[in-house]
């Protein structure tokens, strides 16, 4: 199938924009280059984010008590860092999207490359730590139904 034919098909995402592209897994695994450095930002992103809220809920039970030599200032400066590192994270994942793969988990790096399988959409599947993209699931079974890619050449 050609690269025209390819882009032509339309996959209709969750949120309901429409995706113009699709993959081969030679693709895919050849796009790694771009999307790995972003999912390990993003995955590193996302664990500061989840250590600060965690960080955070300590320090407003920690002041409210009898302040455990806290004051009001490091919980703000721990609102302040949150909302940066939220905005980060939605800049990375905007990033990622506009290489027109989908984050699944942005704290495992989590990625679907749309593709096609015998004409049918199916998302080829890759996270953080994978050397390479070598598993595929329907839209419907996501990540627990992965399977190894079966088909065309995988680019490994």
């Amino acid at each position: 199938m050609n690269q025209k034919a390819r882009r032509s098909f339309s996959l209709v995402r969750y949120g309901g924009a429409v995706l113009d592209r699709t993959f081969t897994p030679a693709e895919a695994n050849s796009a790694l280059g771009e999307v790995r450095p972003k999912a390990e930002r993003l995955v590193r992103l996302s664990e500061r984010l989840r250590q600060l809220g965690s960080d955070q809920g300590r320090l407003v039970t920690a002041i409210g008590g009898n302040g455990e030599g806290h004051a009001a200032g490091d919980l703000d400066a721990a609102r302040t860092e949150l909302a940066s590192l939220a905005a980060d994270v939605a800049s990375c994942i905007a990033e990622l999207e506009s290489l027109g793969v989908l984050v699944k988990d942005a704290e495992l790096g989590l990625v679907d490359f749309p593709a096609l399988r015998d004409d049918l959409p199916v998302l080829l599947c890759w996270h953080v730590g994978e050397p390479s993209v070598e598993f595929w699931h329907s839209y419907e079974e996501g990540y627990a139904g992965r399977k190894p890619i079966d088909w065309g050449e995988q680019g490994l």
